[in-house]
């Protein structure tokens, strides 16, 4: 892989895993050998980020709201991988956990077995999760004509 795929990759299992409950992520592990031994550089610990938007998507950025976060920083037994993790909320074993398996998916001999047994299908309820959210929505949309579709 290049840096530029690694990136993308590493991109992607970090948005998988932010967005995933620490029991769906504990669910996953079940199926995987027992991760490797850590230690925490940094949390994990709670606090708060700015939310900034743009009126019309191009308006000047206005300061929207506060938003909870909890990030944690581990180094894997070695002391030659650091795995990083941002999540929304409080929960802090999410986040380690979140951590632990960056570190652990950045070693190139780990990471098929943990992107099949954890990465995809957490990925895959997610988007089954969208797919249902947005067929919930579609029900509810209503069709207005006006006088030049009625001529």
């Amino acid at each position: 892989m290049t840096l530029s795929e690694d990136l993308q990759a590493r991109k992607r299992w970090m948005g998988v895993l932010a967005k995933a409950s620490a029991d769906a992520i504990r669910a996953c592990l079940h199926t995987v050998p027992p991760l490797p031994p850590h230690t925490r550089l940094r949390g994990p610990e709670t606090g708060l980020v700015m939310l900034r938007g743009r009126a019309g998507g191009d308006g000047a950025a206005f300061n929207l709201s506060e938003m909870t976060v909890t990030r944690c920083a581990v180094t894997l037994e070695g002391g030659d991988t650091v795995g990083h993790a941002y999540v929304a909320g409080r929960d802090r074993s999410q986040a380690e956990l979140a951590a632990v398996l960056d570190a652990a998916l950045q070693d190139a001999a780990q990471r098929p077995a943990l992107l099949a047994a954890v990465i995809e299908p957490l990925a895959a309820a997610q988007a089954e999760a969208r797919a249902t959210e947005s067929r919930k929505a579609a029900a509810t949309r209503v069709q207005f004509f006006t006088m030049a579709n009625m001529r």
